[in-house]
Parts: structure tokens; C-alpha cells; sequence
């Protein structure tokens, strides 16, 4: 992780936690904000909208979800089936950015944060299939299409990306295991220097959230199993020649 998105991530992670502790989220998806009337409350189609931002996170988890039977010269096709639905969550954050009232960000953010949580796994899953890199958090908004003039209504918090990465590992610690079933010796040591250098990114980060600061403590048990893997086909001599001298040059 590069050392000034760490600066950036830890400033608005800190940023995030005193905002939370001054504003109280909506913990009932249909309860209706006290400042808000019912005749108000009838015009929001708010709950459309994230049915809708739901039902996209599930169609591209459930496609992913095919790279642990698919083939590593597959992947491309794969993950290039999954990219308009992505881009189409832009108009589903589009449509509650018109429904959210100002500066009610952090009331409503729990009513979408788990669907939002989703796309971002997707978004950073998909970039890490198609080159082996990190997505970062300025371009994760982009490909989201979450604009930084909605931050008041809607935006990608720092934590909520984070939970993203997260999802990223875990995925990766399985597919490290399949990967190697369909014959891609190579692919674990890619793989195990990529979590890594999160991990060791995410070590630098001040992580008051108590649910975030557990998920990333679950993390040493997704590298153990990568590094499973890699001892297994390094072993076995599985690994082509030099190719774990090439991965550790790479980082």
C-alpha cells in the first residue's frame, strides 16, 4: 500500500470516528428519521434504490464466485462480464444522492454500507484478476461512480473501504487453494506477496473500529493459509523456474 494512501487512510479514519461519535445512525432500514415527515418520507425511494444496489452486489459475487472453477487464461472473459454491472452502480449511488437530505450522511450510511462493502470486494477483486495490483480508494469512487460533491449524502468511507480489502484477502486465501487444483502453480506466490504487502499496510493503519479491528485480526489466518499453499508447491518443485525469484523482485 502506497505510504501517502496510508497518511490519507488514517486521517479519515480518525475523521470518521468522531463523526460517529456526534451523529447516530439509523439502525432500523424503514425507521424514519425524526426531522423528517411522513408526507417527506413517502417522496424517498430509498428503499428501491438499495433493493436495486443489493441485487447488483449479489449478481457479481455470484459470477466471481466462478474464478475457483475457472481457469486462469478464462479469467479475463469472466471478469470482463461482470465490469458493466459494476459500472452500473454509479446510477444506483447516483439516485440516492438525489434522495438523501444534505449533510445526512452518516444517519442513513448503515441503511447501504453492507451493499456498498460488497461492491467495493468486487471493484478491488476485479483489478486484482485483471493485473495484480491493489485498487486505491480515489479510484475505487471513480469506478463506483461516487462523487466527491454527494459527500455529504453519499460517499465510500475509509472503513467501509477498508471492509472491502478485507473481503479481498479472505477471497484470495481461497482461490490461492483452488488456483493450484486447476493446475496454476504459479499463481499462490503472486498471490501471498499481494496480501502481504496489504497486511503490512493495514498493520500501519490506527483502526478504532471494533469490527474492523477483528476482521483484520482474521487476516494472519488467510496468510498462513496462502502460505500453506506456497510451501506446498515450492516443496513439491511445482513452481516453474525463478518464478519466485521474479514475484519477490516484483515487491
Amino acid at each position: 500500500m502506497d505510504p501517502q494512501d496510508l497518511e490519507k487512510l488514517n486521517d479519515m479514519l480518525d475523521n470518521e470516528s468522531e463523526l460517529r461519535e456526534v451523529n447516530t445512525p439509523i439502525k432500523n432500514r424503514f425507521s424514519l428519521p425524526g426531522s423528517l415527515s411522513p408526507s417527506v418520507w413517502s417522496k424517498f425511494k430509498v428503499r428501491d434504490k438499495i433493493n436495486d444496489l443489493d441485487k447488483k452486489t449479489r449478481t457479481m459475487v455470484g459470477t466471481l464466485n466462478k474464478i475457483h472453477s475457472t481457469r486462469l487464461e478464462s479469467i479475463p472473459t469472466l471478469v470482463d462480464s461482470v465490469r458493466p454491472i459494476l459500472t452500473s452502480c454509479g446510477e444506483t449511488f447516483a439516485g440516492l444522492a438525489e434522495l438523501i437530505p444534505p449533510n445526512q450522511f452518516w444517519r442513513w450510511k448503515e441503511m447501504w454500507c453492507n451493499s456498498l462493502r460488497t461492491a467495493v470486494f468486487a471493484a478491488v477483486l476485479i483489478k486484482y484478476l485483471t493485473n495484480g495490483t491493489l485498487l486505491s480508494l480515489k479510484t475505487t469512487n471513480e469506478i463506483l461512480g461516487i462523487k466527491e460533491e454527494w459527500k455529504d449524502r453519499v460517499a465510500l468511507s475509509a472503513e467501509d473501504y477498508l471492509h472491502g480489502l478485507i473481503s479481498l484477502v479472505n477471497e484470495l486465501s481461497r482461490y490461492a487453494i483452488n488456483v493450484v487444483t486447476l493446475g496454476s502453480f504459479d499463481e499462490p506466490l503472486k498471490i501471498s506477496a499481494f496480501v502481504k504487502d496489504l497486511f503490512a499496510g493495514f498493520s500501519m493503519l490506527n483502526l478504532k473500529n471494533d469490527s474492523l479491528r477483528r476482521r483484520f485480526d482474521s487476516l494472519k489466518y488467510d496468510m498462513k493459509k496462502i502460505e500453506e499453499v506456497v510451501y506446498d508447491v515450492s516443496l513439491r518443485k511445482l513452481v516453474s523456474s525463478g518464478a519466485s525469484e521474479k514475484t519477490l523482485s516484483e515487491k
